[in-house]
């Protein structure tokens, strides 16, 4: 399974620092990633939906680690050229 496009939206949040559509094969879409900015850095939070207990459960997610990486390290790039291609409209 290949990523074959991300598209990020930038947020100015304390912890949401934005959001992440990543398509898989040009053939599937998962919406509503989150970047989030953690007490170690940043981390990719996946899709959920708040339980009637309050608690949030994934709607879709990695079965694997390997995948896991591969989603956190792509959508976390995509993210940082983001940052810079906004940093660079706004200097100009």
């Amino acid at each position: 399974m290949e990523i074959t496009e991300i598209r990020i939206t930038l947020r100015d949040e304390e912890k949401l620092k934005g959001f992440a559509n990543v398509t898989f094969d040009n053939a599937f879409v998962v919406r509503g990633l989150k970047i989030i900015a953690g007490n170690s850095g940043y981390f990719v939070s996946m899709p959920s939906r708040k339980r009637p207990d309050g608690t949030h459960q994934d709607i879709c997610h990695p079965i694997n680690n390997g995948m896991r990486r591969m989603i956190e390290e792509r959508v976390l790039e995509a993210y940082e050229k983001e940052l810079k291609a906004s940093a660079a409209k706004e200097a100009s």
